[in-house]
């Protein structure tokens, strides 16, 4: 590959190339994206993440990233001369990184899965978690615009890719995120509206809504 010759092996529906490509887009670096096949993946994809065989893969100049959070703080370190996702104090730094921890672990896909992969009192439990989840990020939230304040920044690009996401758990849970959490529901939206990064790297909430459905027909759930 030539100088910045950027690439990301993805799935449309990972949250987790999401994040890579919104911290990408802010900083305004061109790359492409190669969809892989998930049940048929590409010898790239095996060669580049021989540990976890996972998208998405940030390949820059013929060397492979793997995790998205670590992509994400790559791609802010080698990219440097346009801003950082972080703020410039060590302590508020310090607190990005465990608020972003925190939503990486918490509303995860995994988390998601308990409730578009189950039913019964299994999705019950997987709605109570993913809900008191997302309080305790609304808390910190509070009334700023992001959670860096008026920066958009770090944990922002962590979690607003499941936003996406909401529409499909809400219809086969039957909940409703805007009616329990409204203020990170308006987050959301404001991150779709105000910031291109994320309008044009999250998909459609319908076809996300799709793609699980096919899952749990996959799965035999319904």
């Amino acid at each position: 590959m030539g100088k910045d010759n950027v690439v990301v092996l993805d799935f449309w529906a990972s949250p987790y190339g999401m994040r890579t490509k919104i911290a990408l887009a802010e900083k305004g670096v061109e790359f492409e994206t190669r969809q892989e096949d998930l049940w048929n993946k590409s010898e790239l994809l095996l060669k580049s993440n021989p540990v976890h065989k996972k998208v998405p893969v940030l390949i820059h100049d013929d060397k492979p990233i793997c995790e998205s959070l670590v992509q994400v703080q790559y791609i802010d370190e080698t990219w440097s001369k346009t801003g950082s996702f972080f703020p410039s104090d060590p302590y508020q730094r310090s607190q990005a990184r465990f608020w972003a921890d925190y939503a990486d672990k918490k509303v995860s896909f995994e988390a998601g899965r308990k409730i578009w992969g189950t039913k019964g009192e299994e999705q019950e439990q997987g709605k109570k978690e993913l809900l008191e989840s997302l309080k305790v990020l609304e808390t910190e939230l509070g009334d700023k615009a992001y959670f860096g304040g008026d920066s958009f920044g770090y944990v922002d690009i962590t979690l607003v890719p499941f936003y996406s996401w909401f529409y499909a758990l809400e219809k086969v849970g039957n909940f409703s995120v805007e009616s329990e959490c409204p203020k990170l529901f308006a987050w959301g939206k404001r991150c779709l509206l105000e910031r291109e990064s994320v309008s044009k790297s999250l998909p459609e909430p319908e076809k996300v809504y799709r793609q699980v459905l096919k899952l749990r027909k996959l799965f035999g759930i319904e």
